[in-house]
C-alpha cells in the first residue's frame, strides 16, 4: 500500500509544477480555468492510461453539449471513481470535501482549478458551497456531484441527499446522470488493493428543466435516482456488485 501511495504522490509531485505553469500562463485570460481543467484531465487519465487491469470504456459523449452548464451527478463505488470521471474530457467544477483540497500536489491542484470545497456536516459550508456551485454554472461552469455522499462499500446504490437537486432546481439548470460501472471491484472501497476490472462510465440523456419544472427538490431526487437504479438494474434482491462488469 505505501509503494502505491509512494507512486502517486510522485507522479503528483512531478505532474503539479506543470499544473502551476498552466495556472499561472492562463490566468490573465482563462477565468474558468477550462485549459487547467484539460490538463488535470489528461493527468488523471495517466494512472488509467498505463494501467492494463483497468481498461476503461467512455459512453454518451454525445449528450454533453459544449455550451450547456450541467449539474452532473453520479454513482459513487471506489476512489477510482473520480480518476475515471476525468476521462470525459469535459469542463466541470468538482465538489468535494475539504480534506482532499489538502492532499499534497493533488489537492493543491484543485485549488488552483476552482473546484468546490465543503466541509460535511457545517450549514455555513453547505450554503457557501450552494452559492460557489451556482456562480459556477452562472459564468457556464459544469459542476459535479456525487450525491450518494460518499462511496458505497456493498455495491448497491445508496441513498441521495437533496444538495445537487435543490441547486437544479434553483438554478433550472439540466441534470445529467452518469453511470459508473466496475471500480468497485477494480479499486473497493474499503482498501487499497488493486484488481483487474473492466470499467464502463455511461453519460445518460441529460434531464432537462422542463422535465421538472414545479417539482419539489426531494421529488427531483427520487426520480434521478430510480434513472440510475434503472440504469444499473437494480432491485431489492440483487446489488450491484454483481453487475456484468465484475471480473471481466
Amino acid at each position: 500500500i505505501l509503494t502505491r501511495l509512494q507512486q502517486v504522490l510522485t507522479n503528483s509531485a512531478c505532474m503539479f509544477p506543470f499544473a502551476v505553469g498552466i495556472w499561472a500562463l492562463t490566468a490573465p485570460f482563462d477565468k474558468k480555468k477550462v485549459v487547467l481543467h484539460q490538463f488535470t484531465c489528461f493527468w488523471a487519465s495517466v494512472y488509467t492510461w498505463i494501467n492494463p487491469l483497468w481498461p476503461v470504456t467512455v459512453r454518451g459523449l454525445e449528450h454533453i453539449q459544449p455550451d450547456t452548464a450541467y449539474v452532473m451527478v453520479s454513482n459513487h463505488l471506489s476512489t477510482l471513481d473520480i480518476l475515471v470521471m476525468y476521462r470525459i474530457f469535459r469542463h466541470f467544477k468538482w465538489v468535494s470535501k475539504l480534506e482532499n483540497f489538502r492532499v499534497p500536489f493533488i489537492g493543491w491542484n484543485m485549488s488552483l482549478n476552482r473546484y468546490i470545497p465543503v466541509r460535511r456536516g457545517d450549514k455555513q459550508s453547505v450554503a457557501e458551497m450552494m452559492k460557489a456551485c451556482s456562480d459556477a454554472l452562472e459564468e457556464g461552469s459544469s459542476v459535479m456531484i456525487f450525491p450518494e455522499g460518499t462511496r458505497s462499500k456493498t455495491g448497491r446504490l445508496r441513498q441521495f441527499k437533496l444538495g445537487a437537486f435543490e441547486l437544479a432546481s434553483a438554478t433550472r439548470r439540466p441534470i445529467l446522470p452518469i453511470v459508473i460501472r466496475g471500480t468497485g471491484q477494480a479499486l473497493p472501497a474499503d482498501g487499497f488493493c488493486i484488481s483487474g476490472n473492466k470499467i464502463d462510465l455511461e453519460i445518460l440523456p441529460p434531464m432537462l428543466p422542463a422535465s421538472f419544472e414545479g417539482m419539489e427538490p426531494c421529488d427531483v431526487m427520487d426520480k434521478t435516482r430510480k434513472v440510475f437504479a434503472e440504469a444499473l438494474g437494480e432491485d431489492e434482491d440483487t446489488p450491484l456488485i454483481n453487475s456484468p462488469y465484475v471480473g471481466r
